[in-house]
């Protein structure tokens, strides 16, 4: 197969009979050439498959483009894609394209992916803080790229924030099991070191202390699901002494790994089990979840960028998108009689 070249800026020219300043004008200020002229460049151009190069055009002047970069973790979680759609249908409507590249959820890989699309000047960076510190995106900054942190906000940086209602969620959830009598209540999912977590943890444990309990810890398993798989945390919890009678996991991974743990250990279905995340077929295997719209969480993070892109230098801000608890029947079991303690 013969590839052919790409049609250049002055072979539009010439099939529409202008100068390529001309054709350069139509396509950066079309107001500057009469409508007549612009639609015979375009019609050229159309003809001969011409795609202007926006990046060069925009780099020579010293600013950014029309896209939009997005760092998410890894593909495997529906988390990320869901709030990729969400970023991707705002971004169009406005004229943006969205390009967006991986970390596999690690530190490294967010440092190293946000260096390949800075240097692409992207019009705004919306991540997904993985590292401990985003210290390193404050020049980028200052330099005009706005920066949109999702789902957690960053560390020692600058930058707008849009989050989920994580305490509430959980404290919300946590409750409805001791209203339920539920004394004994696990909580299981990553280390608290990362903000969604800390602040989930913190409706754990909030809830249970209004019920006069304050010591959960021999309840909590805060470990690195992608260390550890979720099953074994689930079953050493549930093999220990004084074993909660309700579990809350706090991510989808930890509540797929707590529903094949339940259904070797308690067939009965006497353990409840609420998960933070809806997730697909939760409904057919009714799963009780504490729930969200990561489309939302999205499409408002790419609102935030277009605002930032405006207004640069106004206030940061942190917005929080509510959750609620969908009850499916797994988090509605009553405690078995006579747990009071």
């Amino acid at each position: 197969m013969t590839i052919q070249n790409r049609a250049t800026l002055d072979d539009v020219a010439r099939l529409a009979g202008v100068s390529s300043k001309t054709v350069s004008r139509v396509f950066a200020s079309r107001e500057l050439v009469s409508p007549e002229t612009a639609e015979r460049v375009l019609a050229a151009a159309k003809r001969l498959r011409f795609r202007p190069n926006t990046l060069a055009r925009n780099l020579r002047r010293g600013g950014g483009t029309n896209t939009i970069g997005f760092i998410m973790g890894e593909l495997g979680n529906p988390f990320y894609y869901k709030v990729a759609a969400g970023i991707e249908k705002e971004l169009a409507a406005h004229g943006h394209a969205l390009v967006v590249a991986t970390t596999d959820d690690t530190p490294e890989g967010e440092e190293r992916v946000a260096d390949a699309l800075l240097a692409q000047r992207i019009g705004a960076l919306l991540l997904i803080p993985v590292a401990d510190d985003q210290s390193y995106l404050e020049g980028e900054r200052q330099l005009g790229t706005p920066v949109i942190a999702i789902d957690r906000p960053a560390r020692n940086l600058v930058a707008d924030s849009i989050v989920l209602e994580n305490r509430r969620g959980v404290f919300d959830a946590t409750s409805r099991l001791l209203a339920r009598g539920h004394r004994r209540i696990g909580y299981v999912c990553n280390p608290a070191s990362v903000y969604t977590q800390k602040e989930r943890l913190r409706g754990y444990r909030d809830a249970l202390a209004e019920y006069g309990i304050h010591d959960s810890s021999r309840w909590e398993r805060l470990e690195d699901d992608l260390t550890i798989p979720p099953d074994r945390i689930v079953d050493d919890l549930l093999s220990s002494e004084d074993a909660p009678t309700a579990l809350i996991a706090g991510n989808n991974r930890m509540t797929i790994g707590a529903l094949r743990v339940l259904r070797d250990r308690d067939a009965a279905g006497r353990t409840a089990l609420v998960g933070f995340d809806d997730f697909d077929t939760a409904d057919v295997i009714g799963v009780s979840v504490i729930s969200y719209d990561p489309f939302e969480l999205g499409r408002q993070a790419a609102l935030a960028a277009m605002e930032r892109i405006g207004d640069p230098a106004g206030f940061t801000r942190q917005v929080e998108l509510p959750t609620w608890i969908i009850e499916r029947g797994s988090g509605e079991r009553p405690a078995p009689t006579g747990d009071d303690h």
